[in-house]
């Protein structure tokens, strides 16, 4: 995949890949020293848009969850995954106090 392909692709993140409340099996993809306590999705969104990661919230039910709609965060993919999870949870983090 060429450098050009790779800066097109779009990622979604999902509150519940962040919230440290959450077993690796319900959706949480970060070590639990690596996640914050139950981000909403506009806290999601803000760090993503601190982070320059050109974000759009989107309304729908996370699958694992179904019952209940929060809403995710559509980004820019500028590298793995769980490269832009950390860095997403490290601003929630730094935003919420260094908690």
């Amino acid at each position: 995949m060429t450098k050009r392909d790779y800066a097109s692709r779009k990622m979604v993140i999902w509150p519940e890949n962040l919230d440290s409340t959450r077993a690796r099996r319900l959706g949480r993809k970060l070590s639990l020293g690596d996640s914050v306590k139950k981000p909403s999705v506009q806290e999601v969104y803000e760090a993503s848009v601190e982070l320059g990661l050109n974000p759009e919230l989107v309304e729908a039910s996370y699958p694992g969850n179904w019952m209940y709609s929060r809403g995710y965060v559509l980004v820019d993919k500028k590298g793995s995954k769980s490269e832009l999870l950390r860095m997403v949870a490290g601003k929630i983090r730094e935003k919420r106090g260094g908690h």
